[in-house]
């Protein structure tokens, strides 16, 4: 099947492989490329490449410092970029442009917009995500995290974990409970608060390779303004929902082009370790393939829903299963094809834990590793495999209800939102 993209979105596709092809450093090979120490600080000089040339924030108003463009040309836009493995901003832009930029624009007070929007842009204010807690699991709504009005501010008190780019932010957008006696959903207050203050502490996490991308964050009597509230106090929910469907949106279609590529190196792997006519690794290279395909239609799904100004819903469940189990079976099927070279893995490695390997990393048993050990996460995050298959059986083929104990652990719990 030929899919095709309206014509003012492919000229806008054109214009973005021309500033590519003039803007990327010569024989650029891709990010995995580059030595782990160069990687920052290339994405920071990429950083203001993309923003003088008003390729950050693209589908933000013009009056908000955006590029005022469509949600197909910001789509494009990304799609390109993964295409040629370079950054689409910072570190900490996906939660700061992606998340809460849009997040504000739509809930938003004046007063919010106009102070908060600009540094977010300039890269003065770098956020992240203070959602998940150890205590929850995959039940956002189960937090415990305090905030409690004292004068003309709120005094927090709580942990939150697997906050990603936690030590590269300054300021934190936190779910915290600011009315216990409300019901669970009702009784959540979104909060945005500065990290550099004595109440906040980052602790990284290490992972199974010894490196960390996220962190622990505990606040200890921290404040924050009263009125950095989105949404209203006791709305939060609504607000966090809200972010999350902006959170999927950016990606709807180049995981498919991420993984596609990765498979391309899976099949190289097989092809140099003589092992592409071997039938059950043809088998499951067949399989893999079969899945990138669907992942593919279903991103395209995805935009369409985007395009028609539909809000995501229990579908995503569906995309999430198909992406995360996908994510093990073929990084566990590079494992069967390194064999004992596994356990003792040899070549350049990624410089960190891969969720889907970047253009240009090298196709070594130990970047393989790499991505094998994040990957075992991914059936947890976003919501796990369990919890998404409730979403599916009772929101989207009608199945009786999982039993509850106390309005249950799926309660009001939406596609990649739980941890």
């Amino acid at each position: 099947m030929d899919i095709t993209y309206p014509p003012d979105a492919e000229r806008f596709r054109a214009r973005i492989r021309t500033f590519l092809a003039e803007n990327l450093p010569a024989g650029w090979a891709g990010v995995g490329a580059l030595p782990p120490d160069e990687r920052a600080e290339f994405a920071t000089r990429w950083r203001a490449t993309l923003a003088e040339n008003g390729l950050v924030a693209v589908s933000w108003p013009k009056e908000y410092g955006g590029a005022g463009l469509t949600d197909v040309e910001q789509v494009v836009l990304a799609e390109e970029l993964a295409r040629a493995g370079a950054p689409s901003g910072g570190e900490n832009d996906g939660f700061g442009i992606g998340m809460l930029g849009n997040t504000l624009i739509q809930l938003g007070t004046e007063e919010q917009k106009s102070y908060f929007l600009p540094r977010i842009l300039s890269g003065e204010h770098r956020w992240c995500q203070g959602y998940s807690e150890p205590d929850a699991g995959s039940d956002l709504a189960g937090l415990r995290t305090r905030a409690v009005l004292d004068g003309d501010e709120w005094v927090i008190d709580g942990q939150k974990i697997w906050t990603s780019a936690g030590h590269t932010a300054n300021w934190i957008f936190v779910l915290a409970r600011t009315d216990p006696a409300a019901p669970k959903h009702k009784g959540i207050t979104f909060l945005l608060v500065p990290m550099e203050q004595p109440g906040v502490e980052v602790r990284p996490i290490v992972n199974a390779a010894g490196h960390s991308l996220f962190n622990e964050v505990f606040f200890t009597g921290a404040r924050t303004r009263a009125d950095l509230v989105v949404g209203g106090v006791g709305g939060g929910w609504r607000t966090a929902m809200t972010l999350l469907g902006f959170e999927r949106g950016g990606q709807v279609t180049t995981q498919a082009i991420e993984f596609a590529r990765d498979l391309d190196r899976l099949v190289e792997l097989a092809r140099d370790r003589g092992l592409t006519s071997d039938p059950r690794i043809r088998d499951e290279l067949a399989w893999c393939a079969a899945r990138v395909q669907v992942m593919r239609y279903r991103g395209l799904r995805g935009l369409t829903a985007l395009l028609q100004g539909r809000t995501p819903g229990a579908d995503g469940a569906i995309s999430k299963l198909v992406w995360s189990e996908y994510f093990q079976r073929y990084t566990e099927l590079a494992a069967e094809i390194l064999g004992p070279e596994l356990l003792a893995p040899t070549g350049p490695g990624s410089g960190e834990v891969l969720r889907v390997a970047e253009v240009g990393t090298p196709n070594s048993s130990r970047a393989w590793v790499d991505e094998l050990l994040y990957a075992r996460a991914g059936t947890i995050y976003a919501g796990s495999s369990q919890v998404q298959r409730t979403i599916i059986g009772e929101q989207l083929l009608g199945l009786p209800r999982e039993p509850r104990l106390d309005g249950g652990p799926f309660a009001e719990i939406r596609p990649g939102k739980g941890a």
